[in-house]
């Protein structure tokens, strides 16, 4: 590995950047001040909100860029740089298949918050954790004055058993993503963290060869094909661990870390020759 010629870093957030807690190390915002030193460009990719990924990761926000909802949205400090969102219609019908599947709660992420029509405490509780700007609505499909970014779906008995089973036969107009154990994403075809991370490298006239990504769960598989230095955790899906070139250490590892100490440590190497 040539990793002295990276110039752009994307991680994934959940299971990936996060440890089991949701928590950022310390020892990562110390890492980000040397990479910024050495010219590399940072992108938090997630199907998190974007307002839930620049809250944990506070002290860097205005030198970032933000792929959030899985690609549907790109940010950077604040400002708007792609969405790509869903029709009213197919919103509409989607909402429809989803009220078939016992069991389902949805979360509407909008551009300017996520709305749910669910009030059991437990499901606030849990799924505020993602979403930190949010509102309890009566119908989902009253929602007329917002972007529709994606739909998540959760089901306690399983995302890849029980929910993609039911939209599967979308995958060729809608991008559909088993997002963690109990979710499932659905978005615009474009809307994937590929597509996302493909609009900044070619802004900054980035090549595969020159980025890093890391990675644990399928709605991380596209940005996989974007960097020839991809990373799979030790505790990714099977199929991420499959597509990516490459494997670290478990999130509670601090696998991201690991990768950049190594990436920075070359970096600094060739300057000194």
């Amino acid at each position: 590995m040539d990793l002295a010629k990276i110039k752009m870093v994307a991680t994934d957030m959940d299971g990936t950047l996060l440890n089991s807690k949701g928590e950022v190390s310390q020892h990562f915002f110390e890492l980000f001040e040397e990479l910024r030193s050495l010219g590399v460009t940072f992108v938090a990719a997630s199907g998190r909100q974007y307002y839930s990924i620049i809250n944990k990761l506070k002290p860097i926000k205005d030198d970032i860029y933000v792929i959030a909802e899985n690609g549907a949205l790109t940010m950077r400090q604040d400002n708007e740089l792609q969405t790509t969102e869903i029709d009213r219609q197919t919103y509409l019908e989607l909402l429809e298949i989803i009220k078939t599947l016992k069991g389902s709660q949805v979360v509407l992420c909008g551009r300017k918050c996520g709305y749910v029509d669910n009030h059991e405490q437990s499901f606030i509780d849990m799924f505020s954790e993602f979403y930190d700007r949010y509102q309890i609505v009566e119908n989902l499909a009253d929602i007329t004055d917002d972007q529709y970014l994606k739909i998540a779906i959760c089901n306690q008995k399983g995302a890849e058993e029980y929910l993609y089973p039911a939209f599967k036969h979308l995958e060729n107009s809608l991008k559909v993503k088993v997002s963690g154990e109990i979710w499932l994403d659905l978005s615009h075809n474009l809307a994937n963290k590929g597509y996302a991370l493909q609009q900044l490298q070619e802004s900054y006239n980035i090549s595969p060869e020159e980025t890093m990504v890391f990675g644990d769960y399928n709605n991380d598989i596209e940005m996989m094909t974007r960097a020839t230095y991809s990373f799979a955790m030790e505790n990714a899906h099977p199929n991420v661990k499959a597509i990516a070139n490459y494997t670290t250490k478990s999130n509670n590892e601090n696998g991201v870390e690991y990768m950049l100490e190594k990436m920075i440590l070359a970096k600094k190497a060739l300057i000194n020759i």
